[in-house]
């Protein structure tokens, strides 16, 4: 089998750089050459194609529809290449996928899958950074992200992950010394834990319907830490079953009230242009177990403590 003729891969290359940076002169310098260079490249790989794949700004450069397509269609190519390489070359076998994820989902349900992640995908290495404030991620630092938060928000977001329902719950000591809850009238005066001024507490009360409204004279940094001070027994916190799943079936959570409400998502955040094929995987590792654990069921298996 005869492979077709092939483009300059320089001129590719350029024009890659070009169309992911926005401008000949970025591209120049993450290629390293001359912004002329650049232009030369460009023009040498549209005479070849025989259409024209940028329109000139005077801000830089921008994609007609032609160099849409073919950039979408290269810069998967050439990521390929890469990976492909780099698993050939010596050392080449361990290959880094830098994820950032907030805290709560990144301790209580991430990390403890770490192992079977790599087993799955051999040769992989994952380094995981909790961050409860970033909103989005630049493909260097960190390779994807993982995020909770109201759809719209995040302009990179690829994709849902799962939308669980959302529920009080606190430690059973605490329950016995404050409780039973026969209501969620009731909650207003009980301890309730916050991760914001109550605006979280507040957007639950509203959507189950309730005419009540809380502030916070303490704030915690993440649910993590929101959680952690339920389990201590220090008062009520909201969480979903992809937290505290384990800490339910375990006792040292308990859930006070019988509703629930889905309210916000966690998402996955993706750099502008092409991925790797770890990536890729990940993506479909990730979204493949949380919706098998977590189906539309999931959030009813754990009953309520009265």
């Amino acid at each position: 089998m005869s492979i077709q003729r092939l483009p300059p891969l320089n001129a590719v290359r350029a024009f890659e750089a070009a169309a992911r940076l926005g401008s000949y002169v970025a591209a120049s310098k993450d290629l390293h050459v001359t912004q002329p260079a650049i232009g030369r490249h460009v023009k040498l790989l549209e005479d070849w194609l025989g259409v024209q794949l940028f329109e000139r700004t005077p801000r830089g450069v921008s994609l007609t529809p032609a160099g849409q397509r073919y950039y979408a269609k290269i810069s998967t190519a050439l990521q390929q290449i890469a990976d492909a390489g780099h698993e050939l070359a010596p050392g080449g076998t361990a290959r880094w996928l830098k994820i950032l994820v907030v805290p709560a989902f990144a301790k209580r349900w991430l990390m403890p899958r770490l192992e079977t992640l790599r087993q799955q995908r051999p040769g992989l290495k994952v380094a995981v950074e909790p961050n409860p404030t970033f909103t989005e991620v630049d493909g260097k630092s960190a390779d994807l992200g993982i995020v909770y938060g109201l759809p719209g928000v995040y302009p990179q977001c690829h994709s849902t992950l799962v939308r669980p329902a959302v529920f009080p719950v606190c430690s059973p000591s605490y329950l016995e010394e404050h409780g039973p809850l026969s209501s969620v009238h009731e909650l207003a005066q009980h301890k309730l834990i916050h991760v914001d001024d109550g605006e979280w507490w507040n957007l639950w009360l509203s959507t189950i319907g309730l005419d009540l409204r809380v502030n916070s004279d303490v704030l915690y940094v993440s649910n993590d830490h929101a959680l952690s001070m339920a389990e201590a027994g220090h008062g009520i916190a909201l969480a979903n079953l992809v937290l505290v799943k384990h800490q339910l079936a375990a006792g040292t959570l308990v859930r006070p009230l019988p509703e629930e409400v889905p309210l916000e998502s966690y998402q996955l955040l993706l750099p502008t242009g092409a991925v790797s094929a770890d990536v890729a995987w990940f993506e479909d590792w990730i979204r493949a177990a949380l919706q098998e654990e977590f189906s539309p069921h999931a959030t009813h298996e754990t009953e309520s403590t009265e």
